[in-house]
């Protein structure tokens, strides 16, 4: 007989400081809480957390701040006072993790620096998150995720072609400032078990961006190739895009010569594009990238996205639906994956939460 147990969450019984407000460095946090840390959130007296004032609001409580501070407990301080500070100070002796993302130079004003903290606190494991970094000529600088995704080269290539620079849809830049920080901190924390020591680490917004433009970054160096914005198109692969059927858009990932062939054969019923010229390896294909949307956009137009899905999916050639947000949460792969639940909230009632 199968024994079921539940298992214990990995950082159960890890105390975090979470100094940090609005996206970057609460999302990090939350993902901490996620795990079962305990994390008490300190915010600013008497305001609290600037998107605690953001839009829609349910029963006075911000739903995009509800949605970022999750299991976490809060506490508002004024840190400018004595009285607060030493507060702050004396919950951090007994924090395994601190969490911030003041511009640089403010922790150590108020007495909340590493330097400060871990003298009380050894073994403190302490993340700082900022719009540019901790050094260097815009140290000083606010940031946020908007400033990072112009200036880590992200803006200039979305979008479409010959359009203004665009910024992806998504807080993208502060994310992953807050997904790099979190791996941060775990590695720090598996360092501290293994060697009895915190580290201080930090990342940016402006870093994170970067960090994230991988092939991108890699075909500048190698090549000095400048990324333009290509719509929904890939820069090494083609058909990989997508692509206007008779009611929307299906998305295709064709992206080598196995599913090249499968997507014309049986997908399409094209076996006559096996023989074009202009088709005849992937780098041509995305060097035609235009004739070949072209092609077959004539033959999708033909059919509703569905039909698409589903001819797709019985070659084995990956592809799906492009959804707006009222057709995502009601997809069967989201429900039986339980991404999205309703759950009770103390002070806005039943909420959907993500």
């Amino acid at each position: 007989m199968k024994e079921n147990r539940i298992m214990a969450l990995p950082l159960e019984g890890v105390r975090v400081l979470d100094l940090t407000s609005v996206m970057a460095g609460p999302y990090c946090s939350m993902l901490l809480g996620d795990m079962g840390a305990d994390v008490v959130k300190i915010e600013s007296f008497p305001d609290g957390d600037t998107s605690r004032g953001f839009t829609p609001q349910i029963q006075g409580e911000s739903y995009c701040f509800t949605v970022l501070n999750r299991n976490k407990r809060s506490l508002a301080i004024d840190m400018k006072s004595a009285k607060g500070l030493g507060i702050v100070q004396q919950l951090a002796k007994s924090a395994d993790i601190v969490t911030e993302n003041f511009r640089p130079g403010v922790v150590k004003k108020l007495g909340l620096d590493y330097e400060r903290l871990c003298n009380d606190n050894r073994g403190l494991v302490y993340a700082s998150m900022s719009g540019f970094g901790q050094t260097g000529p815009y140290a000083s600088r606010g940031g946020y995720d908007i400033v990072a995704q112009g200036m880590s080269g992200i803006m200039m290539m979305t979008g479409e072609p010959g359009g203004r620079p665009a910024k992806v849809g998504i807080a993208m830049n502060d994310i992953a400032s807050g997904v790099t920080a979190l791996y941060a901190i775990l590695g720090a924390y598996i360092s501290r078990l293994r060697f009895g020591q915190g580290q201080y680490v930090e990342t940016s917004l402006l870093e994170a961006g970067l960090a994230w433009s991988q092939w991108e970054f890699g075909a500048f160096f190698g090549a000095g190739e400048l990324p333009g914005p290509m719509g929904t198109r890939h820069r090494r692969a083609a058909p990989y895009q997508a692509y206007r059927t008779g009611d929307g858009y299906v998305t295709v990932g064709a992206n080598n010569e196995k599913l090249w062939r499968a997507f014309c054969d049986q997908v399409c019923s094209c076996p006559q594009w096996l023989a074009d010229p202009r088709y005849a390896s992937n780098a041509l294909r995305v060097e035609h990238a235009d004739a070949l949307q072209a092609d077959i956009e004539a033959v999708f137009v033909k059919h509703p996205t569905a039909y698409w899905v589903e001819a797709l999916d019985a070659a084995a050639v990956p592809g799906g639906p492009v959804y707006g947000y009222e057709q995502v949460f009601d997809d069967p792969q989201i429900k039986a994956r339980d991404m999205v639940l309703e759950i009770e909230h103390p002070i806005m009632g039943s909420v959907t939460w993500f």
